[in-house]
C-alpha cells in the first residue's frame, strides 16, 4: 500500500483554505486505498524535516497555498529530499506566483492578457496609474488575496480603508467587464470552462471560499469556438511554464458588445487550485465523469520530483 503524506496549513494568508483542502484531500485518499497521515506545515523547517522522515511517505500530496508554500519555496525542499510530490515543480512554481513575470511569459507565447504595470506602492499612491476602471493586485498572492477594484464612480483610492502586508510592489491592470471563467488542466487536456456568477461583487476571497454567494456553472453556457479557445489558452498557459499535474487559469470574458473570441482575456494561473467542498477543478472533474477520489489518487500517481 502507497503511504501519501499531505502537506497543509502553512504560513500564508491562505492557510485555513489549505488546512480546509488538505482535510478533504486526505479522506478522498484513505477512501481511495492510500495509507494517509497529515502534515501541518509551519515556518519550523527542522520540524517539517523531522516529521517527513518518521512518516516515510512515499508520495507528498502537496495541498499547501499561498506564499512560501506554492512559490517554488516548499518545492526546493521536496526536490532536496528527493521524494515525489504532486503538482508543479519549483520552477513552474515560482514563476506562476510572480505574476508580472508570468504575463511577460503568456505574452511571449500569444496569449491575450490585461495590459498591466507594475510599480512600487508609493507610486501607486500619488495617482492613477491607469485610467478608471483598474485593478490592484499583490504581485506575489493567491486567492483573490488584497485584489482592490477601482472604479470610475469611486472616491476610493488604492489601499483606502485596508491593510497591504504583500510587499512593496503592486500589479496594476486595466478591469476587464464582462464574465468571470475559470479553465482546469490535468496532465495534457484541458478539462472544462466554468462560469462563476457571483451575487455582489467580484470573485474575490470571500466569493471564493463562503458557500451560498457564488454560482458555479459547468459547463459554462459559452459559445462553442469561446469554450475551446479558453480551455486552448489553459492548456498552453499550463505548458508555458512547465507545469505539471493539475493546473487551473482564471479569464475573464467581456461580451457586453456581442461575442467576441478576441475579448477572452487570460487573468492567471494557479498551479495549486483548491480542493474544498466549494473548489472548481473537483466539480470540472466530476463534470468529465472523474470522482475526487478518483481525481487525487491520479495527482499521487502522476507525482514527480525536479531531482
Amino acid at each position: 500500500m502507497k503511504r501519501v503524506s499531505v502537506l497543509m496549513g502553512g504560513p500564508s494568508a491562505e492557510r485555513e483554505v489549505s488546512l480546509n483542502s488538505g482535510a478533504n484531500c486526505a479522506a478522498a485518499l484513505k477512501e481511495a486505498g492510500y495509507k494517509v497521515a497529515t502534515i501541518d506545515v509551519t515556518r519550523d523547517l527542522p520540524a517539517l524535516l523531522k516529521t517527513i522522515k518518521a512518516q516515510k511517505p512515499d508520495v507528498l500530496f502537496n495541498a499547501l497555498h499561498g506564499r512560501w508554500v506554492e512559490d517554488g519555496n516548499i518545492q526546493g525542499i521536496l526536490n532536496y529530499l528527493g521524494i515525489p510530490y504532486t503538482h508543479s515543480g519549483l520552477m513552474a512554481s515560482a514563476i506562476a506566483m510572480d505574476k508580472p513575470t508570468a504575463k511577460r511569459l503568456f505574452a511571449e507565447a500569444g496569449l491575450r492578457c490585461p495590459k498591466g504595470v507594475l510599480l512600487h506602492r508609493s507610486e501607486v499612491m500619488t495617482g492613477d496609474p491607469l485610467p478608471r476602471p483598474y485593478v490592484v493586485k499583490p504581485a506575489n498572492e493567491g486567492s483573490s488575496v488584497g485584489v482592490q477594484i477601482i472604479t470610475k464612480s469611486s472616491n476610493a483610492r488604492p489601499f483606502d480603508g485596508i491593510e497591504w502586508p504583500y510587499g512593496e510592489f503592486v500589479l496594476c491592470e486595466e478591469f476587464i467587464q464582462g464574465r468571470e471563467l475559470t479553465a482546469g488542466v490535468m496532465g495534457d487536456r484541458a478539462m472544462a470552462v466554468t462560469e462563476l456568477k457571483v451575487d455582489g461583487g467580484f470573485y474575490d476571497y470571500a466569493h471564493k471560499y463562503t458557500d451560498g454567494v457564488t454560482t458555479h456553472l459547468c459547463p459554462a453556457p459559452l459559445r462553442e469556438d469561446i469554450a475551446k479557445e479558453a480551455m486552448r489558452m489553459a492548456l498552453v498557459a499550463h505548458q508555458t511554464l512547465g507545469c505539471r499535474g493539475v493546473s487551473r487559469c482564471d479569464f475573464r470574458y467581456d461580451d457586453t458588445n456581442g461575442d467576441d473570441i478576441n475579448k477572452l482575456y487570460l487573468l492567471e494561473i494557479n498551479t495549486q487550485p483548491g480542493m474544498t467542498a466549494l473548489s472548481l477543478v473537483p466539480e470540472q472533474a466530476k463534470h468529465l465523469g472523474i470522482s475526487y477520489p478518483e481525481l487525487v489518487s491520479w495527482m499521487v500517481e502522476h507525482a514527480a520530483c525536479d531531482a
